[in-house]
């Protein structure tokens, strides 16, 4: 019982703070897939902060992005993504592919790849999604190779890093 109470007081905690102060923080998952010669990306961002950024690179104070078509939200995500989420191998950009997308409230996640990925040892992210929103916004970074899982935090002052990996 006493666990259980704990946990419900964490919880208590954490959406008080929530509210007192909100978090702005995106999470993006790069997996790199040899058999498929692939880097596989989930991103996870928030919808309502998206939205915002949505309306300014658009200029359309109003938009509602849960309200557009699947079609229109994807071209729209894809397009703004192509500006704010790029990937190098090895000093050599990479075609960003957006695949699509999902709601699971209060998110969004979007699903990317870079094909034809040749062997490479550095990786180069440069994520700037919502900084133009939100100076404390943070785009958390994992990239697993090899079941070797590296990280990055990159904010406004830092929203490009790179990870070099040996095999």
């Amino acid at each position: 019982m006493l666990e259980l109470q704990s946990i419900f007081c964490f919880f208590c905690v954490r959406l008080l703070v929530s509210f007192v102060h909100p978090i702005h923080v995106s999470v993006a998952e790069i997996e790199m897939d040899e058999k498929d010669k692939r880097l596989e990306i989930m991103m996870r961002v928030f919808t309502d902060d998206l939205e915002l950024s949505l309306r300014k690179a658009t200029n359309q104070p109003e938009l509602d992005v849960l309200s557009l078509s699947e079609k229109a939200r994807d071209e729209m995500v894809s397009s703004y993504l192509k500006n704010h989420f790029k990937i190098s191998l090895d000093g050599k950009a990479q075609k960003i592919n957006y695949l699509g997308h999902e709601q699971e409230d209060p998110a969004l996640i979007f699903y990317i790849e870079v094909a034809n990925v040749k062997t490479w040892k550095t990786i180069q992210i440069q994520d700037d999604i919502i900084m133009e929103i939100h100076d404390d916004q943070s785009n958390l970074v994992h990239v697993t190779v090899r079941e070797k899982i590296r990280s990055l935090r990159l904010t406004k002052n830092n929203p490009v890093d790179e990870l070099t990996f040996d095999f």
